[in-house]
């Protein structure tokens, strides 16, 4: 019976979604207002090619926004040379961005294409592709139904569900193995995770440890921080880093607190959503604080009280400016952030204690002494005072971070070694055809 519902609700969804499809142009319009969508190119959200589809075998690669692209940027560049062409999609400009930066023109880059029947067949009809590997949590029903009826092999990597997803699919969990049962292969980051999905029907599971662990450290332009850093001086600094909502007057209420034992130091603030910047200036200088801010060319002087680090793919630069590093979404929000970035750049990691999205990374920090969780605003002032003032502590918990990352390193090997079996057919395709192509 259950398994007769949920094949009548996924075709209601699937139905549904087509009916709807011919009015979703004025939600991508305010989104393209709203600078969450690439005005330049939202066709490509219909599922409307932007490019040629390449000959020879295909790989689709779909990572949401910039963590889980990060992620699997080693992945595309090993899959790149094995010969195997690659369109990546993400969700975000902030993620296309990033993708740009890191791997150029060596892939196609679309934007994911909605959720509908009209635009997944679109865009499965023209790029076609010999295989699906979606990164983390991607579970879009239409897309994962649609890859099924094509017989496209679906692996998804760096696999997690976060409590409160494991918890409504649990309460769902007839719809959980309709749509799991399409995965040939799900490679879990943790135990935990890879139970969860046995749990709703997803098989095999296996466990690679997490993909962000096996990146290298963001990069950096080494004359830019050379600039900052002669115009920072000898004053002590930390930072707030993918800050959320909240986080950042949090902040500078501790930039305060700090100030009255330390009068010269520099807070920098680094929002996950950096349109949100204006809002954040405005609310440190209702505090009586001066902001430079990065996107405006201000000059960091003696007078200014906070660095507003609003780009996008700039952390390796942030990071460099400081030792401490409170990393956000833990306090006011909910699931954390990544701490392996400033771990893996010599940081001291501070954070709150809602981290679920990022519990396994965390509980290793916690461990090593490589990270330190705090409760509060004041809990927090009390923390950066302590390592600004103690520096044996403060490179106690960098090295302990640092080699923390060390340890964890190897996700990429297993996640490969699980892809193998999906990937060496279309090598030896590839290979086939250059050959007969030469011939």
């Amino acid at each position: 019976m259950s398994e007769r519902w949920a094949r009548a609700i996924l075709t209601t969804y699937r139905w549904g979604g087509a009916a709807v499809y011919p009015l979703v142009g004025g939600y991508v319009a305010w989104r393209a207002s709203k600078g969450k969508e690439d005005r330049a190119r939202r066709r490509e959200r219909y599922g409307q090619a932007g490019r040629p589809r390449p000959e020879g075998p295909l790989v689709w690669m779909h990572a949401a926004s910039v963590g889980e692209t990060t992620a699997v940027v080693p992945l595309i560049e090993h899959i790149l040379g094995y010969g195997v062409n690659v369109v990546l999609t993400t969700g975000t400009v902030t993620s296309a961005q990033v993708a740009k930066e890191r791997i150029g023109e060596r892939v196609i880059h679309q934007y994911v294409p909605l959720d509908l029947k009209p635009a997944i067949s679109r865009f499965l009809n023209h790029w076609k592709p010999d295989l699906a590997i979606m990164a983390e949590s991607e579970i879009w029903p239409m897309t994962i139904l649609e890859l099924g009826r094509r017989r496209v092999p679906q692996v998804l990597v760096n696999g997690r569900l976060s409590d409160n997803s494991f918890a409504a699919w649990t309460k769902r969990s007839y719809l959980a193995e309709a749509l799991f049962e399409n995965l040939a292969h799900v490679v879990a980051q943790s135990e935990t995770d890879a139970e969860r999905f046995r749990a709703l029907g997803a098989r095999p599971v296996t466990v690679s440890g997490n993909l962000k662990v096996d990146t290298v450290p963001p990069p950096v332009d080494g004359a830019e921080l050379e600039r900052l850093r002669d115009q920072i001086g000898q004053r002590p600094t930390w930072a707030a880093i993918s800050t959320h909502e909240g986080e950042e007057t949090v902040a500078a209420e501790v930039h305060k607190l700090l100030g009255k034992r330390h009068p010269n130091i520099l807070t920098i603030i680094v929002p996950r959503h950096p349109e949100r910047a204006g809002a954040i200036a405005e609310s440190c200088a209702a505090l009586g604080l001066n902001v430079a801010r990065r996107t405006l060319g201000d000059k960091i002087s003696p007078n200014t009280h906070i660095f507003l680090g609003d780009t996008i793919g700039e952390m390796g630069l942030y990071l460099r400016l400081t030792e401490v590093a409170f990393v956000g979404r833990s306090l006011t929000g909910e699931g954390g952030q990544n701490p392996l970035e400033p771990a893996m750049l010599d940081t001291a990691v501070l954070a709150g204690r809602n981290v679920q999205n990022f519990r396994e990374s965390y509980q290793k920090l916690i461990a090593s002494g490589g990270a330190k969780f705090v409760r509060d605003r004041d809990m927090l002032a009390g923390a950066v005072n302590y390592l600004l003032n103690n520096d044996k502590v403060r490179h106690e918990m960098m090295s302990a971070g640092r080699a923390t990352v060390e340890d964890m390193r190897g996700a990429l090997s297993k996640t490969l070694q699980a892809l193998e079996p999906f990937i060496q057919p279309l090598i030896v395709k590839s290979r086939l055809e250059n050959g007969n192509g030469h011939g």
